[in-house]
């Protein structure tokens, strides 16, 4: 019979009975290698959002979360604008904002520092209901987050205990719920804290291999892992998109498209894509046969258009963010694993993830790839901001839909040079390729 690993969560806030109610959220896990059943050693669980983990060794394969809810201390009786004081603050890594917008407008937000400068300033159109963004401090200890509805303001005041140290400020848009504001939770039972709206990356053993994946539960679901690699994804060989076909491939737990997106109207290098109502793509050095080859460039707003919606993918299908690109890197890395802390590094990380995931020919220095997983990137180059093109066949470059300011968005770069992974964030007016997740 099954164990159940328990997790008693106190709400904070003020709890009144009348309103107070305590549901149980069980996380049961299982796994399979394409159909057929696996048997899991252990499921570790890692908060992505404030840090901490918890693993589960077979036959403990139900993570159970006994929370209680009652009313938040957020006091909106009137519905007005405002911003909720951020959980947890202090920070330690990283915080949840939520904001109150009482009908859809135009929201300005500025983050600054202790002495005024501006660290973050993002426009944002937001419909009317509670939105939520996930804030990432830098080297400062102290922050201002503004944010201006029509003729109304509202801040909070945010204190960090440890500064970043790599110096690196980001806000990341997490979603909306139309209501009131959700209630933010805690536990601490094995260093483990849990916060409804927190993102956890589960990672499932099995037969010396893992798989991983992410979500962030508002509710009792089953996961199952993954183990099958490098076929195409199961019940889903091919993918018909705007009169094109692509494979997809299986990485464990992850189903990617096999082939960079190559969708929309090609434009001249010169011309800046705009929000228009048409996918608009550049071909390295407007040459159509460089888009048949490697796909289309995209500005990084051209991807992300309709306020974040990711309309440049099949449906059923978005573009991966920072964090999903983490455990797909992991999962072909043979040194370093998923949700090692190499993976948060920037630059050069890992060992031998790049080389596992290039195709095997094409690549200038002799920098080919073994395409072990089956992922086939290509050094199809980059778009310069501004104009012009650069790369081709000495690196590929990918965006991630994760965000650091209204500037500058995470991407990865595979180049002919090292056997590793490149992390970074660059200008979201440069020009790179796309690579479409299943949902």
């Amino acid at each position: 019979m099954k164990t159940k690993f328990f997790l008693s969560v106190l709400a904070l806030g003020l709890m009144f009975s009348a309103f107070g109610q305590k549901p149980v959220m069980e996380l049961t896990f299982t796994a399979i290698d394409s159909i057929a059943y696996v048997q899991l050693d252990s499921i570790k669980v890692m908060n992505r959002t404030q840090g901490g983990d918890t693993t589960l060794y077979w036959p403990d394969t139900v993570l159970v979360l006994d929370y209680q809810v009652g009313i938040p201390d957020h006091n909106n009786e009137d519905g007005n604008f405002q911003v909720f004081q951020n959980f947890p603050n202090p920070v330690t890594d990283q915080t949840t904002i939520s904001l109150f917008i009482p009908e859809k407008d135009e929201v300005g937000i500025i983050i600054t520092d202790l002495i005024g400068r501006v660290i973050i300033k993002s426009d944002r159109l937001l419909d009317k209901g509670t939105h939520f963004f996930r804030f990432t401090p830098g080297e400062g200890n102290l922050y201002f987050f503004t944010a201006q509805w029509r003729c109304n303001s509202s801040s909070i005041k945010i204190l960090q205990t440890a500064s970043n140290s790599y110096g690196k400020s980001s806000l990341v848009y997490r979603g909306s719920e139309a209501s009131s504001p959700q209630l933010k939770a805690t536990a601490d039972i094995q260093s483990f804290l849990f916060n409804l709206g927190d993102e956890l990356l589960y990672i499932g053993y099995a037969n010396g291999l893992q798989s991983g994946m992410l979500n962030a539960p508002e509710a009792s679901e089953t996961y199952t892992f993954q183990f099958a690699t490098n076929i195409p994804c199961p019940g889903t060989p091919t993918v018909e998109y705007e009169g094109q076909v692509y494979n997809t491939i299986q990485i464990f737990s992850q189903c990617w498209l096999k082939e960079n997106l190559n969708v929309g109207e090609m434009v001249p290098g010169t011309m800046e894509q705009s929000d228009n109502g048409t996918i608009e793509k550049y071909c390295y050095n407007n040459e159509p046969d460089s888009c048949m080859k490697y796909g289309g460039l995209y500005l990084w707003d051209e991807v992300m258009q309709q306020q974040g919606t990711q309309v440049i993918c099949p449906q059923g299908w978005h573009l991966p963010t920072d964090e999903e690109w983490k455990v797909l890197e992991g999962a072909v890395d043979c040194q370093y694993g998923i949700g090692d802390p190499v993976w948060d590094n920037d630059g050069y990380r890992g060992y031998d993830a790049g080389t596992n995931l290039k195709v095997t020919s094409g690549w200038n220095n002799n920098g080919n790839g073994t395409d072990l997983f089956g992922f086939s990137g290509l050094p199809g180059g980059g778009r310069y901001d501004g104009g012009g093109f650069f790369g081709v066949d000495d690196l590929g470059g990918w965006w991630t839909s994760s965000e650091i300011n209204n500037i500058h968005a995470w991407f990865r770069v595979l180049d002919c040079i090292g056997p590793e992974v490149v992390r970074g964030y660059v200008c979201q007016e440069r020009g790179f390729s796309v690579r479409c997740l299943r949902d």
